[in-house]
């Protein structure tokens, strides 16, 4: 069985929370819309797992599989959309729904009336100096709407994405697949942060995973490895 390697310029171990963690990408094929992502994560991980493990894998390429990821010029932008994205500030953390067919996914994802009431409430709030209202009302669906991005690997660079759907159960299927005692995890990671976005078990800490995967050591460009574990080193005492 051949050893799982680091990408390049990510560490292999990272210490959290006084202890230590190996992060370990699985390389894979490119996925593709119509994937299975049950049997796509079962495949390509099993043969690496053991106790304990928790698997990880890519938010944007659930997303990919479940047909939730649309090519830019197959957006169709509402006059809504059009107007309203010219008040959303500009981030240097991603593109968010910054732009316009980004706005059009999240109304269609959060419905009108709530990204309606998201806007006017960050309209109040922007002047006091508060910020992140608009995420707040908006709620989850909002945040994990994904823009293009040019180090994305093609042709998904080209793509833009709303959040996957029945996170949490797909995670839960997966653990009962690989047994094992392993806790899985969708995560939402780029080179500025990230979320865990679903979970095999209310365990699985969202802010410990986070921390471990916060540098994006699955990358997202050529390393073609949207799968990875994270597995505690044990000491010897």
């Amino acid at each position: 069985m051949q050893d799982l390697k680091p990408n390049k310029g990510k560490p292999l171990v990272i210490e959290v929370e006084k202890e230590k963690y190996q992060r370990l990408p699985i390389p894979t094929r490119l996925i593709k819309p119509g994937d299975d992502m049950v049997k796509f994560v079962v495949k390509f991980a099993k043969k690496y797992i053991k106790p304990q493990d928790i698997i990880v894998f890519s938010e944007k390429a659930t997303a990919v599989a479940q047909g939730r990821a649309y090519h830019v010029d197959s957006v169709k932008v509402s006059p809504l959309a059009k107007f309203l994205v010219r008040f959303v500030s500009k981030s240097d953390k991603g593109i968010g729904i910054s732009s316009p067919q980004t706005f059009q996914l999240a109304l269609e994802d959060c419905g009108v009336p709530r990204i309606l009431l998201a806007a006017f409430c960050a309209a109040v709030t922007k002047p006091l100096g508060i910020k992140g209202v608009f995420y707040y009302v908006a709620g989850e669906k909002a945040a994990l709407i994904d823009g293009a991005a040019e180090y994305v690997m093609p042709p998904y660079n080209k793509f833009v994405s709303k959040g996957p759907v029945c996170a949490d159960e797909l995670c839960r299927e997966i653990a009962d697949i690989l047994d094992h005692e392993v806790q899985v995890g969708i995560v939402d990671i780029n080179d500025y942060g990230g979320r865990l976005v679903g979970r095999s078990d209310r365990s699985l800490e969202k802010k410990l995973i986070t921390e471990i995967m916060r540098d994006n050591p699955l990358g997202q460009s050529r390393e073609m490895t949207p799968i990875g574990i994270l597995r505690k080193i044990q000491i010897l005492k």
